[in-house]
């Protein structure tokens, strides 16, 4: 069956803007990769090898023939900090990052839809000056771009619109070619309130898991670990009736009284410590002081000493539950993390997957590829867990993409309508919001 538009797909990974496209009716003509691994699950999936450089398909000497005219160019492409000189404009500014082989592309084919994603800070202050490159030099080559980024999370959209259960924050750039500047004015950022993307979501992880597999189950130092601090909630608790849990990091470590506290900070023992750190000792100061019977006995009991230094830290984010067995956790640097088993935090690299506390083991790679929107089919046979874990941190969810493309294409439909390819793009994408 012939496709309803074509894409080419840039900063490939293992494919998450394929998924989503290919779903919408699209079909990729060109597809590239740096990664050799993230390469090989590619062409497993896809059928396409897109293990290349980008640099040299589209870099200082043009684009390559092996980029052909398309619709519609995604790419997630890396943040590489842009030249500050101020001295100069366009490609100038731009040369020597990533997002010059982008624009390279964009000027020499001039696809009918630019679908560009990037990490949340991309949008924050310390990156003001890369965003206002990218859309002016949009802009110079007749892109209708907002002003504003569109920043926008899976959690945050309807399970029956492609939502998933994860808190990944990704800023997107979405652009129409508008030469003739049929657009009227500055257009908004397409990311819309959250009860515009579906109806709200109660999530729950249990919804998206998998018999237990085996493999996946903790060690019995992790078991000892939430054991302990299990214990330690549970205590608090019971000798603080009606109290809630702290909401700051409780570092064991530190305990200690008020008193003894203040003796250190006069003698300088904390002499240029940042203000939030002498802001969470405090805290465990006081805290230690209100329950120091308890506490002591606690870390003899369990002799919390023996502890990896991260493990002694708790973050409790689980207000309302009883036990972290209960919860949805994470082994962190900065200590034991329990939230509720709704969404998990953003799929980062194995260190951190997510523990799913009722099954007392972590997150397997097929459900994470879930959280993702890839389907069960997707297959990572081959290779090991730890290289999936990272593939599937550094992607794109497919449902996020869809839902961009089709606000994307709701805002500038009327500039659209005005060239076959992108009348091609819209009627896919109207197509595929009537799906059932």
């Amino acid at each position: 069956m012939s496709s309803a538009f074509a894409f080419i797909d840039l900063f490939a990974g293992i494919g998450g803007f394929h998924a989503a496209l290919s779903e919408m009716g699209g079909g990729c003509v060109y597809a590239v990769e740096i990664d050799p691994d993230a390469s090989r699950i590619y062409e497993q999936n896809w059928g396409i090898n897109p293990l290349g450089d980008i640099t040299v398909d589209a870099g200082e000497a043009g684009v390559s023939p092996r980029i052909p005219h398309h619709d519609v160019l995604a790419a997630g492409f890396p943040c590489q900090p842009f030249s500050k000189s101020g001295a100069q404009r366009g490609m100038e500014e731009t040369r020597g990052t990533l997002y010059f082989n982008i624009l390279q592309i964009v000027r020499e084919r001039h696809p009918a839809v630019l679908l560009l994603e990037n990490v949340r800070n991309l949008a924050g202050p310390r990156h003001k000056h890369e965003w206002e490159v990218i859309v002016r030099t949009l802009r110079d080559e007749g892109y209708r771009v907002a002003d504003a980024p569109a920043i926008i999370s899976p959690h945050q959209i309807g399970r029956e619109r492609g939502g998933r259960p994860q808190v990944r924050e990704r800023v997107f750039i979405t652009a129409t070619y508008d030469p003739e500047g049929l657009g009227d004015g500055a257009p908004a950022p397409v990311a819309r309130p959250r009860h515009q993307y579906g109806e709200d979501t109660d999530w729950r992880i249990e919804d998206y898991l998998d018999e237990d597999p085996s493999g996946y189950e903790l060690t019995p130092s992790e078991v000892e670990w939430v054991d302990a601090w299990d214990a330690w909630v549970r205590r608090f608790r019971k000798y603080n009736p009606g109290v809630k849990l702290p909401g700051f990091p409780i570092w064991a470590d530190e305990w200690r009284t008020v008193e003894e506290l203040e003796a250190r900070i006069a003698d300088g023992d904390y002499d240029g410590a940042p203000a939030w750190k002498m802001s969470f000792l405090r805290k465990n100061a006081e805290l230690f002081d209100r329950n120091q019977g308890w506490c002591r006995a606690w870390l003899v009991e369990y002799q919390v000493a023996s502890f990896p230094p991260s493990r002694r830290k708790l973050e409790w984010q689980a207000q309302g539950l009883g036990s972290l067995w209960d919860c949805l956790m994470h082994f962190r640097p900065s200590g034991l993390r329990a939230k509720p088993p709704t969404y998990v935090p953003a799929l980062v690299a194995i260190t951190q997957t997510s523990i799913i506390g009722p099954r007392r083991r972590r997150l397997t790679p097929r459900e994470a590829a879930r959280m993702q929107g890839l389907p069960d089919d997707f297959t990572f046979e081959g290779q090991s867990d730890a290289a999936t874990y990272k593939q599937l941190g550094n992607g794109v969810n497919v449902g996020v993409v869809q839902n961009v493309l089709a606000m994307h294409c709701d805002r500038d439909r009327s500039i659209l309508e005005t060239t076959p390819s992108g009348r091609r793009v819209l009627r896919a994408v109207q197509h595929w919001k009537r799906r059932d």
